[in-house]
């Protein structure tokens, strides 16, 4: 009984440090521009075993430099609610899980009718806000688990307790990845039309929005209906999303 405490306490004072260790470098974060995310570091990873040249393109751009047509796209696009939240849609959440739901079903619904046809990819939504994609995407890893997840939530809490919401977007879009090797809307501004993010209209800032949920698939898909019409879509709605 005594071995076991010992070791509940020693994984429980594991898990406070690791807390305290994120929470350090999120408060950190408020002062200084984090040099690179875990997935960039994990992108970097895959281009090194994949044997090809590194390439890389990022370049910081302060939050008032940024152009406010990419910034009221990208919350459009991504979350609308994100200057009125706390980290966390718990009702986006909701609504993500019972699409995902419905869908699995639709797929092993069609699996069961026609079983020699090769199954279609499910894509699952998320439901995750701006903060939640950067608490993931600056300090973990890309696995799918309860357990990142909920990891994942309790940072988006952290990041709203220590910076500001302007912070939080600005660190979004400057490490953001939009395309292979492309990350932030600087090199994204200057790769896809030829400008600095500060120059940025709002057909070009709707563009590049529409693209984060997969920014290398669009990026070889340039001229994709889906494009086209997600991008008219998220122009309609820019008018009303809220800046921080």
């Amino acid at each position: 009984m005594k071995g076991f405490t010992r070791w509940l306490a020693l994984v429980l004072l594991a898990a406070l440090s690791l807390q305290l260790f994120f929470v350090l470098r999120i408060a950190l974060m408020a002062r200084i521009n984090p040099e690179s995310t875990s997935f960039q570091r994990s992108a970097i990873a895959e281009q090194l075993k994949s044997g090809q040249p590194l390439h890389w393109r990022q370049q910081w751009l302060p939050y008032a430099q940024i152009s406010n047509h990419l910034k009221r796209a990208v919350i459009a696009s991504e979350d609308d609610g994100f200057v009125q939240h706390d980290g966390v849609e718990w009702t986006a959440i909701e609504r993500a899980w019972e699409r995902n739901a419905a869908a699995r079903e639709k797929a092993e619904a069609a699996e069961q009718r026609h079983p020699n046809r090769r199954a279609r990819t499910v894509r699952l939504r998320g439901g995750s806000t701006i903060t939640q994609q950067l608490a993931k995407n600056l300090l973990l890893s890309g696995e799918r688990t309860l357990a990142r997840k909920g990891q994942e939530l309790v940072l988006a809490y952290a990041l709203e307790w220590l910076l500001s919401k302007q912070r939080i977007l600005e660190i979004y879009l400057n490490n953001v990845e939009w395309g292979d090797g492309i990350w932030g809307a600087e090199a994204a501004a200057r790769h896809y039309w030829h400008k600095s993010a500060s120059e940025l209209n709002a057909y070009e800032a709707a563009r590049l929005a529409v693209m984060l949920p997969a920014p290398r698939r669009f990026e070889k898909t340039p001229n994709s209906a889906y494009l086209a019409g997600r991008t008219r879509t998220i122009l309609g709605r820019m008018p009303s999303a809220q800046l921080p």
